[in-house]
């Protein structure tokens, strides 16, 4: 029987993709690099940390991967900030309530920042339902490294085999695989260019799942 759910963020509860994407290219477009779509899609789920030392590697960038987290945020931040048509994804908040509502431990784990996740989450008054963040940014290497799931796991009320996790990105369905934890892959707008097939099942609106059809899960 499923006792926790483990959320991704960026794609999952939050559509801030576009706004990441923006950040990362407009940043790009100021280091003078050409970063590829398809470069750009093998790092989905990566912390920002992974993608500057990938990145600093692969085009021998001179500046500190420090200062190149720090701007690509500072830009990030500016537009979230700004941006009016920020919602959650559909359906995921009647979830989200529907499985807090029958006690089901909620913890998210994605790759964004402690910042970026307490700003999504304050501006959609999320923390009443979470017990736990789990921040990529706390582990050396990104998804698909199993680290933050793995960790998420082990704050949950119950062995990791009442555990699920949800995610919409390659990453994040290998990471949770590698975890040993039940997936669920969310087949959104934006997972077009990702790998879901190894999710053990997949969605695609969030109507598909309620506390109901999760107990029938594992």
């Amino acid at each position: 029987m499923v006792k926790t759910v483990i959320f991704d963020m960026d794609g999952v509860i939050v559509d801030t993709e576009p706004v990441h994407k923006y950040a990362y290219f407009k940043h790009f477009e100021e280091l003078n690099i050409v970063v590829t779509d398809a470069i750009y899609h093998t790092l989905t789920g990566n912390s920002t940390r992974n993608v500057f030392q990938k990145l600093k590697s692969q085009f021998n960038l001179n500046e500190d991967v420090e200062d190149l987290i720090q701007r690509k945020r500072t830009i990030f931040n500016d537009t979230f900030d700004t941006k009016e048509d920020l919602f959650l994804i559909d359906g995921v908040e009647t979830l989200i309530k529907d499985l807090h509502l029958n006690k089901i431990q909620l913890i998210v784990a994605s790759s964004a920042s402690k910042l970026t996740i307490n700003r999504v989450f304050n501006r959609f008054n999320l923390h009443q339902y979470f017990t736990h963040i789990v921040s990529g940014e706390d582990f050396p290497k990104s998804k698909p490294h199993p680290a933050i799931f793995e960790h998420a796991a082990s704050l949950s009320i119950a062995p990791k085999e009442n555990c699920i996790v949800i995610e919409d990105s390659t990453n994040g369905v290998q990471a949770a695989n590698a975890a040993g934890i039940y997936c669920i892959g969310y087949n959104s707008i934006h997972s077009k260019f990702q790998d879901l097939s190894n999710a053990e099942k997949v969605i695609n609106h969030f109507s598909e799942l309620s506390f109901n059809t999760i107990q029938n899960c594992n």
